[in-house]
């Protein structure tokens, strides 16, 4: 039997654990906790316990377990004699058949031959936001000039979405987004709000039209026979503000802090621009972004390395420690853009993958690949330890990146 709680014992119950000095790589913890405690009751900020998964196999497993279901937001924790409020549930906690259902008709509008037509408009997107940062001079804070717009242009270009309504829908986005460690009539009143929005949204281009994706959605819940709701689409709205928008802005502020720290790197990728692919999912598995918690409930009893797990306990898979995990991985500390191959579980596994995987490495790759063309001589212009660090959601990545390029980096040539 593997280290940890032994059975017949008190179970001990740790903190999650906490960041670390470098805030650039995962918590050391789990490296003690993958050898001594691979399944370990842990406490979330909000008061509730799990069972903390450190391992990538466990991780990985309990993706793809059908025993461990996605709670609703509306309705866990679970108090005894509460009636769980009404709530429709997001993509991330639908279940059996209406998953299938809904997944049936949604994935394939975030497939890589569907998302191809994206490439051209990120791409222009990109520059446009290059030229506003040239235009202001030959320093920026990539976050605020970069990371941060770019995400929501793509994601209400893609979805359907109103950028002019952004101060309505993206505060209670961030609330959903640190559930964990907040109230829940926080999270209820944040999630009607997302709900309601998204229902008048869609009041609205019933009534105007388009060839967004909530238009497209519409479209196939009114056709006879179609396997998608009005209230499907409902949830996808808010699916997509939860998981497209503060991911994406903070995987691509840690991808590019990773690269300017890592120049032997960054000037690889430069010499061999058609590596981009396996660079991105490099990054994507060596940022720290997902410390977060992922919350599943366990919907009957099973032993896993010798602790009896009941019905109705959490389970807290960490992808970050998983994608750090040595066993699967050699030298996981170590930023690699050749690593091959690279199965990291950045974006989960089995069922509850990811839906919009291939948009947000889409995203990333135009990103990075037209960013690094245009200013070559792209540096940070302050130390890295410096930084400060957004901490407004469990998604932490740096709250600025103070960066300069100069004129003089510009006839250095187009490297990629």
């Amino acid at each position: 039997m593997a280290p940890g709680n032994q059975p017949g014992q008190p179970d001990t119950v740790i903190s999650i654990p906490a960041v670390d000095a470098d805030p650039t790589r995962p918590p050391c913890a789990y490296a003690r906790l993958r050898i001594e405690q691979p399944i370990v009751k842990a406490r979330l900020p909000n008061g509730e316990t799990g069972w903390l998964l450190s391992r990538y196999a466990d991780v990985r497993a309990a993706f793809a377990d059908p025993r461990l279901v996605r709670p609703l937001l509306s309705a866990w924790p679970v108090h005894e004699g509460t009636q769980p409020p009404q709530c429709l549930p997001t993509f991330l906690e639908m279940n059996g058949e209406h998953h299938n259902r809904v997944l049936r008709t949604v994935l394939p509008l975030f497939g890589r031959r569907h998302l191809q037509r994206m490439i051209p408009r990120i791409q222009t997107m990109v520059e446009q936001l290059i030229d506003n940062m040239e235009a202001s001079g030959e320093t920026a804070d990539l976050v605020t000039s970069f990371a941060e717009p770019l995400p929501l242009q793509v994601l209400c270009d893609t979805i359907g979405l109103p950028h002019i309504d952004r101060d309505v829908y993206l505060p209670h986005t961030l609330t959903l987004l640190s559930a964990a460690g907040r109230p829940q009539d926080e999270v209820l009143a944040a999630l009607y709000a997302l709900q309601d929005y998204a229902s008048q949204l869609i009041d609205h281009k019933e009534r105007e039209g388009g060839d967004d994706y909530i238009c497209l959605l519409l479209r196939e819940s009114r056709r006879a026979g179609g396997e998608l709701t009005r209230d499907d689409v409902v949830s996808f709205v808010v699916t997509m503000l939860m998981a497209g928008y503060k991911t994406n802005i903070q995987h691509t502020s840690n991808a590019l802090l990773a690269l300017l720290t890592h120049p032997e790197q960054l000037r690889h990728l430069r010499e061999n621009p058609e590596k981009i692919d396996n660079a991105v999912e490099e990054l994507l598995r060596y940022v720290p972004l997902m410390n977060a918690i992922n919350i599943l409930v366990a919907s009957e009893d099973f032993t896993l390395h010798g602790q009896r797990i009941h019905a109705g306990d959490a389970v807290l898979p960490v992808i970050a420690s998983a994608n750090h995990d040595p066993a699967i991985f050699i030298n996981p500390g170590n930023l690699d853009l050749t690593r091959t191959p690279n199965p990291h579980v950045a974006f989960g596994h089995g069922p509850h993958r990811c839906t919009g995987a291939h948009l947000t490495r889409l995203q990333l790759t135009v990103a990075l690949r037209v960013l690094f063309e245009r200013l070559p001589g792209l540096e940070l212009s302050e130390p890295a330890h410096t930084l400060t660090w957004d901490d407004s959601t469990p998604l932490r990545a740096p709250a600025r990146l103070p960066v300069r390029w100069g004129t003089a980096s510009q006839t250095l040539g187009r490297g990629m």
